[in-house]
């Protein structure tokens, strides 16, 4: 059985969870990061493209993710007064040098 399918599989059972893509912007708690998701809106009334940010308090299990990582962050039960989130998976690694 492949991890995807088991994926697919929880998901049945659970109901759709939503998945979201963001950029660490603080890496300072344990076992806790600060996701900031970065959407392009469209304005209903003058037609402008708005810049909306949202940050997400993300449960990191193992303290794997760094300031500046590009993750993948799903939705999940309340781990405490501001986290609903889990951490899902890295997509890129931040540069090591640059800072």
């Amino acid at each position: 059985m492949s991890t995807e399918t088991t994926d697919t599989d929880t998901a049945d059972q659970r109901g759709s969870r939503r998945v979201i893509v963001g950029s660490v912007t603080s890496a300072n708690m344990q076992k806790t990061v600060v996701v900031t998701v970065v959407r392009r809106v469209r304005d209903r009334r003058f037609h402008k493209f708005l810049t909306r940010r949202v940050k997400y308090h993300v449960h990191d299990e193992n303290n794997v993710a760094k300031v500046c990582d590009l993750v993948e962050i799903i939705e999940s039960r309340p781990m405490s007064r501001t986290k609903r989130w889990r951490l899902l998976r890295t997509i890129t690694k931040a540069v090591e040098g640059a800072s």
